[in-house]
């Protein structure tokens, strides 16, 4: 069967390995070989990237790894950057070749374009006007902003002047917002007056009042006005004034030079327990590792090359997801990015999943990703693609989120083969599913447009990623289910939580003394264990390995396969939250007095969130209570992480020291069985535990009913 759109040139994986040997005469038999190489020669590797794309710095690095420890890695010392600057180097080329920088569109049918050049007078106008308000290096900039151009402006131009940019999508609840922003005190919030979702106008003008009154920090206020709320809100500066200069200093404005670990932004990782993880990521990593990512794995171009021409990047993401920023970063390396605002089912009234497919082929996208669960929803609905316009130019599909089941991977191949439209050398339609994570901002896991494809499957662990499964002996084992721990740096593992400990060296808040985030990603192995690189144990300064919280599995062949959470964090279709967040806003209501909640998503699962209750004496769980949850969970958070189903329970098992039991109730409810799972020497009431076993047998009965 002749198929379209054969890739008519020939993969960035490919030309990478193809100046390697020109470079430097390394040659590999196989991605293997390649792999190993890049997770055992760090120093080369990261080098070699660097050089591969062109990075540029005033000033040489001294270094590439100074020092190998997690954490606490020393990258690139002496090298600066800048990541707008990054950005910015592809205005003249990119728009003498008559290509935009991003193109956009949302729910209303607003379309705009917006050229490089434009783009650069924008970010210029913005950061002028920011440091006008006093706006320097290290001071945080927090935006209340949905996917649209101004959110990729405003940040930008934060990153061109070395303050600290963080955003929140404006679907969050206040309480939710504020639990971050308070941590980082911004100076100045970027936000808009109202959203479209799901058919519906939503003014945000109550919120922004909220946020302001809560954030004393906050010394100035710019507001996108998106719907033209009626209500002013006095005292702000209006998005699009201070985007309008254009004169001499707006031509003359150029991005600061910054260190390589100067802090760019903050994103929000939540464990089980306290406030959202403030994570903050480096201007260097975030480039190294975005041009590495998306060039080498995801197999995106530059729009303006002659190999790639007229690439366009699409991937469905709310600004509340790390996808946005990995959108974001398309345009480090000149590629024109393609972004939708809005509900991509349609609203409730007129369910539609064909709304972003047909965005997709009236704009050329060339790679289309979202997340898995959106790719579910498609082939739930009954979806046809012949019926959502000319997808021709569609070489690769994206996803990420969640485990993407087998049968959805194949549903999307064969409604491609109908379209006769191909992106891989087996003459199907590529699928490029990735597994990372906020927390590094990156990918372990990931695709190669070179090697196989398996449904259920990704294809590859990352080049620089050196990801294994170890057992409950900390070892690494081939095909069977461990662990995924990650045994060396990468450049883009997170510099240090916000505002942990004392104030840091340059007054940036910082986790001097690391507590928070060892805890986070670094407390299950001793340190040293598994650190020496290409294998064995290296010495305790070198610190222990990244755990990151999934159960893996690595075939002898290269796949590997993630199996969801092996921590307790929620994990809604790729938006992950805190346990915690939902224990405040559910017992905060006076009829609840504990609560419990896990996640059980898994490989071929939709994610399913059970909610159980322990409630005061002679209250019944009925369906206005069931409401006034529901509600209160969508108030404070988001309507995302309202639970599947809400149970009211006798008590809530805990440890002796009083600690939800969130992990062995969720493996119970995953099948395994109960002496597995918990050791009832160490909890304070097992003898709750009957009940949650009776559970998980109707449970598990019930779906083997269907």
């Amino acid at each position: 069967m002749e198929t379209k759109n054969t890739p008519p040139f020939v993969p960035q994986i490919r030309l990478y390995q193809d100046w390697l040997q020109a470079r430097h005469g390394l040659v590999f038999a196989d991605y293997d070989a390649l792999w190993r190489w890049s997770v055992t020669d760090l120093d080369a590797f990261w080098q070699s990237i660097w050089d591969y794309f062109d990075l540029q710095s005033p000033t040489p690095h001294t270094a590439v790894l100074a020092r190998n420890a997690m954490p606490g890695a020393v990258w690139f010392p002496g090298a600066q950057v800048n990541y707008a600057r990054q950005v910015l180097r592809h205005v003249d080329p990119a728009h003498a070749a008559g290509l935009p920088a991003v193109v956009s569109r949302n729910e209303r049918g607003l379309h705009r374009e917006l050229s490089w050049p434009e783009l650069r007078r924008q970010v210029a106008s913005l950061a002028l006007h920011l440091r006008r308000q006093g706006v320097r290096r290290g001071d945080r900039v927090a935006a209340y902003l949905p996917n649209i151009p101004e959110a990729m402006v405003a940040l930008l131009a934060t990153a061109s002047l070395g303050a600290v940019w963080s955003v929140c999508a404006p679907d969050m609840g206040t309480a939710a917002v504020l639990d971050r922003f308070r941590q980082i005190a911004p100076k100045v919030l970027i936000a808009v007056d109202g959203v479209t979702y799901g058919g519906r106008d939503h003014d945000r003008t109550g919120v922004l009042a909220e946020l302001r009154a809560a954030l004393p920090s906050v010394t100035h206020m710019v507001v996108v006005q998106h719907l033209h709320a009626p209500e002013n809100i006095a005292d702000t500066a209006d998005f699009s004034r201070a985007c309008g200069q254009n004169d001499a200093e707006v031509a003359a404005f150029e991005p600061e030079w910054l260190p390589f670990d100067h802090p760019l932004w903050i994103v929000y990782s939540s464990g089980t327990t306290g406030l959202p993880k403030p994570i903050v990521h480096g201007h260097g990593g975030m480039v190294l590792v975005a041009l590495q990512l998306k060039g080498l794995h995801n197999d995106i171009g530059c729009s303006y090359e002659p190999n790639s021409f007229g690439e366009r990047y699409h991937w469905y993401s709310s600004t509340g997801w790390v996808m946005w920023n990995a959108q974001v970063s398309g345009l480090l390396a000149g590629t024109t990015c393609v972004i939708y605002d809005g509900n991509p089912g349609g609203s409730r009234e007129r369910p539609d999943w064909g709304t972003l497919w047909r965005f997709a082929a009236e704009t050329g996208v060339t790679f289309f990703g979202a997340g898995a669960a959106f790719y579910a929803n498609c082939m739930k609905s009954g979806l046809s693609l012949t019926d959502c316009g000319d997808l021709s130019r569609v070489r690769a599909l994206g996803t990420t989120g969640s485990p993407l089941a087998p049968e959805v991977q194949a549903w999307g191949t064969a409604q491609f083969r109908a379209l006769g439209v191909s992106g891989h050398a087996d003459g199907d339609i590529w699928w490029n599913n990735i597994s990372g994570g906020t927390d590094f901002c990156g990918a372990f896991i990931g695709e190669h447009r070179e090697l196989p494809q398996v449904p259920g499957e990704m294809q590859c662990r990352m080049l620089g990623a050196a990801v294994e499964a170890w057992n409950a002996e900390g070892q690494p084992v081939i095909d069977e289910v461990g662990e995924l721990v990650c045994t060396q740096p990468i450049p883009s593992m997170p510099l240090y939580l916000w505002g942990d400990g004392e104030p840091g060296p340059a007054g940036q808040g910082g986790d001097p003394n690391g507590k928070r985030y060892l805890a986070s990603y670094f407390d299950m192995y001793p340190p040293g264990h598994g650190r020496r690189p290409g294998g064995g144990d290296g010495p305790v300064d070198m610190g222990p390995v990244w755990r990151h919280g999934d159960w893996i599995r690595i075939g002898r062949h290269g796949g590997c396969v993630i199996y969801g959470r092996s921590d307790a964090t929620i994990n809604r279709h790729g938006l992950r939250m805190g346990t915690s967040e939902i224990y405040r806003a559910v017992e905060a209501l006076p009829e609840v007095l504990d609560s419990l909640v896990v996640d059980l998503e898994s490989l071929g699962r939709d994610s399913y969130m059970p909610l159980f209750v322990a409630l005061r004496g002679g209250v019944v769980l009925d369906d206005a209570l069931r409401g006034r949850i529901a509600a209160a969970i969508r108030t404070a958070l988001s309507p995302r992480f309202v639970p599947d189903e809400i149970v009211q329970v006798a008590e809530v098992p805990r440890t002796l020291s009083g600690k939800k039991q969130e992990l062995p109730i969720k493996k119970l409810l995953l099948g395994q069985p109960l002496d597995k799972v918990v050791n009832q020497d160490a909890m304070a009431n097992p003898g709750c535990l009957p009940w949650y076993v009776a559970f998980a047998q109707q449970r598990a009965a019930a779906a083997a009913a269907h």
